[in-house]
């Protein structure tokens, strides 16, 4: 359990990547928004952050997987929650238009349409761990474009929606 904690603020700074992703895509919003949330995931390649949609779909090779998952997706939505309390107005009323579509929806259909956005991030991140960084970038755009659910950007909207 000691070395799981340690993970925690690495966990962290995976939330406020991923929130500085979404609150470019609240700001700006369409294809440009989306292609500019790719900075998020990026970083959080390239520093090696602990982000939930990056390791979940690598659960296979990981012994204590839950307790794992449990304290990263912790700690990304801490990161998430930090950086929504920093959000501008403007910021905030594109959040609550985001939850405002995501509660609409209802849970069963935010649920099959995280699946997919799983398949893409882990695929992307895949790429990214072999130093290939296309697919991380056009990931990203993927599945905004698509409508698909990211549970640590969705995280972050709620936060900064205060919900």
């Amino acid at each position: 359990m000691k070395e799981t904690l340690k993970i925690i603020p690495s966990a962290i700074l995976a939330g406020i990547c991923i929130a500085i992703g979404g609150t470019v895509f609240a700001t700006i919003g369409g294809l440009a928004g989306a292609v500019l949330f790719s900075f998020g995931l990026l970083a959080v390649v390239h520093y090696g952050l602990h982000l939930y949609t990056g390791k979940a779909g690598f659960f296979c090779s990981w012994k204590g997987i839950f307790q794992l998952l449990t304290v990263i997706l912790f700690g990304n939505v801490l990161g998430c929650y930090l950086t929504g309390l920093i959000a501008q107005p403007n910021v905030v009323e594109a959040c609550q238009n985001i939850v405002s579509a995501r509660l609409s929806a209802g849970y069963l259909t935010n649920f099959l349409l995280a699946i997919p956005c799983g398949f893409i991030m882990t695929t992307a991140v895949e790429f990214g761990r072999k130093q290939q960084f296309l697919p991380l970038l056009f990931g990203v755009p993927v599945f905004i474009m698509c409508g698909f659910r990211h549970s640590i950007a969705d995280a972050f909207y709620y936060c900064a929606a205060d919900v």
